[in-house]
Formats: C-alpha cells, structure tokens, sequence
C-alpha cells in the first residue's frame, strides 16, 4: 500500500515571510518605544496618543517605501543578468551549454549525463536553465518589490496599532509598565506565529524578539526619563 503526500517545503514563503515579520515586529517595537519614551516625560494622554500615531503612520509609509526601493533594486539587477545571459546564449550557445554541463558535474554528476541534461533542459527553456542552475533566480526567490512593500506595510500597521491603542486606553500613571508588558506578549505571539508558519524552533524565535525587544524599550524609556519635560 503506497500513500500519496505532499512534503512540506517552508522555502517558497521566505520572501513574504521576512517582508511580514520584519514589519510587524517593527510596528511594535517602533511604536511601543516610542510611547514609552514620551509616557517616561510627559503626563498628557493627547502627546502619548499623538506621538504614537505619528509613530504609526510614519512607520508603516518609511517601512513600505524602504521595501519597495530594496526590491526594486534587486528586480533591476536580476533583470539586468538575465538580459545579459540571453545575450550570451544568442552568441555563444555552444559555452553556455558546456558551463551548464559543467554546473551539474560539479554537483556529483557525470560528464556524460550533466552534458545530456543541460542539452535536455537547453531545448526546453535555454533561459530558464540558466537562471536557476547559473544565477539562482527562479519564481520562490525572484524579487516582488509590490508585494514586498505591501505586505511590510500592512505588517507594520497591524503590529503598530497595538500599542496605539495601549496608548489610548492605558492608565497613565501605569503607562509605560503596561506598554512594555503588552508589548512582550505581542512579541512573543508573533516570535511563536513566525517560528510555526517557517518551521524553526519557538523558543528560539520567542526568546529573540523579548530579549530585543526589551533592549530597544529600556532604551527609548531611557531618552524620555533623562530629557523629560515633566518639571520643565
């Protein structure tokens, strides 16, 4: 009795993945920090608001557009070798197929076989052999500047809006413990959420995100305790 099932590959959800994790673990740690920092010198609930929804909106357009200028430029550059590997493969067919016969032979294959594999694939799609096997560009990670910027800003707004709302309903002599509190539990939900969605280890992910998490608040509570403007 043969039993058909899929494997379960993590590879192909690397690129959205970073894009999503990056931005929200941005969105709450910026945010977060940024509350704490004013909480730590003002008293007034409107400037801790103000600042964390300027935070917020400041955030997720930076995020999205630093995304999107990043990808863009690796776009460019894939474009640009495979516009030149087309060029290659016009004017000299015969060394583009000897250097990806050589390609496979250097994996563990046999002369014979790399050379009949590379014609195989060469009549199939000359291109695309090339930009897997020579340039390491293929559909899971070749760059979506859109999507990229989408899903950071999407992410950044989802995990800033947290502590933006913290902000609004937190008591304010409390503010700054339960910013740092929520803010822990958010991170370990997202450590666990990106450990289980990329199949690592949820400790791992959980105990990075509190540790630097911590840092960055302590930080920014820090700033706004020595420049406060509460006795100004």
């Amino acid at each position: 009795m043969h039993t058909n099932f899929l494997e379960k590959h993590y590879t192909n959800r690397v690129g959205w993945l970073r894009a999503s994790v990056l931005g929200a673990n941005d969105g709450i740690l910026s945010v977060t920090s940024i509350a704490i920092g004013v909480a730590a010198a003002s008293s007034e609930r409107n400037t801790i608001i103000l600042a964390a929804l300027a935070g917020l909106v400041s955030g997720a357009m930076s995020m999205a557009a630093g995304e999107y200028v990043s990808v863009s430029s690796q776009a460019d550059t894939e474009k640009a070798d495979l516009l030149r590997e087309e060029k290659e493969l016009k004017e000299m067919p015969e060394m583009e197929l000897a250097e990806l016969a050589k390609i496979y032979e250097s994996r563990g294959v046999s002369m014979q076989t790399a050379l009949q594999v590379a014609k195989e694939l060469t009549n199939h799609n000359a291109l695309e052999a090339h930009a897997k096997d020579e340039l390491g560009i293929n559909e899971i990670t070749q760059a979506k500047p859109l999507q990229a910027a989408l899903a950071s800003f999407a992410s950044f707004t989802a995990g800033g809006i947290l502590p933006f709302i913290v902000s609004i309903f937190a008591p304010l002599k409390t503010m700054v413990y339960y910013q740092y509190t929520l803010s822990i539990v958010f991170l370990m939900l997202l450590g666990a959420v990106t450990a289980k969605t990329g199949g690592s280890k949820i400790i791992v992910a959980v105990l990075r995100m509190c540790f630097w998490g911590t840092i960055a608040m302590a930080a920014t509570a820090l700033v706004g305790h020595l420049f406060g403007i509460k006795n100004i």
